[in-house]
């Protein structure tokens, strides 16, 4: 049964591979700092191609590579300028990304990438205590602006001090500037020791969420079906849990 399964598999990507043969689409992937999930490995704010790397950038190059979909990769800041370029520039993408109600209709989907939670941290050696998203409402919380960690909390009426880069958040919180961060329980460890600060404590855990690639709308059906079903391939094979025990 397993044989028959990775064989219709096969005729499936060939079928699709066939499909778009003759009008390729060089699509244009942008990304940022968040480590683990995508980084620039000189820890700067731009960087291309073999400069990134990261677990979803790892993902996302095989993904790319097994598809034969001609690309380029550019990490910059901030992420609301890239999300606008990927919103109105065609056969532009970004990642990682959560599938929220409100973005689902904005953009066409590859993934999930990878699982991410959702935290807010305090300074080593903090009293505070948080039981409940109604508890953030008598701190100073600091997000990442555009970041789902800030519009997540913030849709739920929670006020959110935001910053135009996360490690701004770290700096604020060992300042005691902000009382808690909001971030990812995987990127705030990575945040903190780029930024040569000591490690925040993770307090509360509000959600979990799935980072995707996110493409603009004019980019085809069938390469977005074909990158699709090379990703579910992948985790079929297990290379996807191969590269995400690399990281996570």
């Amino acid at each position: 049964m397993r044989y028959l399964s990775r064989l219709f598999g096969v005729f499936l990507m060939m079928s699709l591979f066939s499909s778009v043969s003759q009008a390729v689409e060089k699509l244009y992937l942008l990304t940022e700092n968040y480590p683990p999930f995508n980084m620039s490995i000189e820890d700067k704010n731009f960087a291309r191609e073999s400069g990134i790397d990261g677990v979803s950038v790892e993902i996302v190059k095989e993904i790319m590579k097994r598809s034969n979909i001609q690309y380029s990769m550019t990490l910059r800041s901030p992420w609301s300028r890239i999300y606008k370029m990927a919103l109105e520039k065609n056969n532009y993408g970004l990642f990682s990304t959560a599938l929220t109600d409100e973005r689902k209709p904005l953009f066409k989907w590859v993934g999930p990438l990878v699982a991410n939670d959702l935290i807010v941290l305090k300074k080593a050696g903090s009293t505070l205590q948080v039981d409940s998203l109604e508890d953030l409402k008598k701190y100073r919380v600091g997000g990442y602006k555009g970041d789902i960690s800030s519009e997540y909390l913030k849709s739920r009426g929670i006020p959110v001090i935001e910053a135009a880069l996360d490690k701004h958040n770290a700096e604020k919180l060992e300042a005691g500037r902000i009382d808690l961060w909001a971030s990812s329980r995987f990127s705030a460890p990575f945040i903190s020791e780029a930024a040569g600060l000591p490690q925040a404590v993770p307090v509360y855990t509000y959600t979990s969420v799935d980072f995707y690639l996110a493409l603009n709308r004019n980019v085809s059906d069938d390469v977005v079906t074909l990158m699709q079903s090379t990703l579910d391939l992948m985790k079929r094979e297990g290379k996807v849990t191969e590269l995400t025990e690399n990281y996570l």
